[in-house]
């Protein structure tokens, strides 16, 4: 298991994220060949279970996470439940080579299902020429998915690029914002003294934040990453957010809400990185989240029975 902290490319005030800056990084991850990929993005079978249940998940906040499918279940008449039941018999039943329709079905069912990213390896896996609309995509589907394509989030740029490179059919959304859907009276209160906890940070943790942005705008990438996933910057979510916030003095103790809620998300989403192996006994695995969940997922991985950890670090040529 390796687990690869990232800083979120497409949020990061920089330039476009090129092939020549991200290759270094896809090269070191493909020589740990992973069988099975995970990204930081919301599962379809999540988001479906939020809207079924409004007063629970407020819908605005999980418009923010989820993916709008409706688009592809009306191209391919199949709600969310029927695409994960139709992605898994497809899978099931995939040759080792796939026809042009069978990859361009396979990707309007994985848009149906709300896993926009494993569509994608679909249809990167296509040839040039084979990437039009049809099988279930139309023509507003194939615009979606040329413009994820050029998209420079981490899930594209390395997760999807990976899977096409090593001939994997998908990558697994592991994502998860139901733990973290913490019920807050006094928002302006809560983000108030979230807020304050976060300036409290002393000057070391605005100096590695502005290591990040220098990294981020270089023209190699991998040096950036050799610095997320190193020893020196794994405390600095703890020291520099969670350890603030649990000690902020608010009388509502919002911190400790903000920590419960960042505790039981990790617990899920490893829970989820979890059922993607637990049918294959060794598979190597590539899981890729933001740099601030790494050292939450090395040592909750780390608990798991029959899970090795790999050095990221070392993984990356760094270390």
């Amino acid at each position: 298991m390796l687990v690869l902290g990232t800083v979120h490319l497409a949020q990061e005030g920089g330039g476009k994220v090129t092939s020549a800056a991200i290759e270094p990084v896809l090269r070191q991850l493909a020589a740990f060949d992973p069988q099975i990929i995970t990204i930081e993005a919301m599962p379809g079978e999540t988001c479906d279970l939020m809207a079924r249940h409004p007063e629970v998940y407020d819908p605005e906040g999980r418009a923010q996470y989820c993916p709008d499918a409706a688009a592809a279940q009306a191209s391919t008449g199949l709600d969310v439940p029927a695409a994960i039941a139709a992605v898994e018999r497809q899978l099931r039943d995939w040759p080792d080579a796939p026809t042009p329709a069978q990859r361009r079905r396979l990707a309007a069912t994985f848009l149906a299902a709300g896993d926009p990213n494993s569509a994608l390896v679909q249809w990167l896996h296509l040839d040039e020429a084979q990437r039009h609309a049809g099988d279930g995509l139309d023509d507003a589907l194939v615009a979606s998915l040329r413009k994820r394509a050029d998209s420079d989030n981490e899930n594209t740029v390395i997760a999807v690029a990976l899977a096409v490179r090593l001939g994997l059919q998908r990558v697994h959304p592991v994502d998860d914002h139901t733990g973290d859907n913490v019920r807050i009276d006094d928002l302006d209160g809560f983000a108030t003294a979230i807020r304050g906890a976060w300036d409290s940070a002393p000057d070391a943790c605005k100096a590695l934040r502005a290591r990040d942005q220098a990294l981020r705008d270089a023209p190699d990438l991998l040096p950036l990453y050799r610095h997320t996933n190193g020893a020196d910057y794994q405390p600095m979510p703890m020291r520099c957010d969670f350890a603030l916030a649990l000690a902020e003095p608010s009388p509502q103790r919002f911190g400790r809400q903000y920590v419960a809620g960042w505790d039981t998300r990790n617990l899920r989403m490893v829970a989820n990185i979890a059922s993607t192996f637990r049918e294959r006994p060794g598979a190597r695995v590539l899981s890729i989240v933001g740099a601030s969940h790494k050292a939450w997922f090395d040592r909750l991985l780390g608990q798991l029975q029959g899970v090795e950890v790999v050095d990221a670090a070392r993984a990356l040529g760094g270390e």
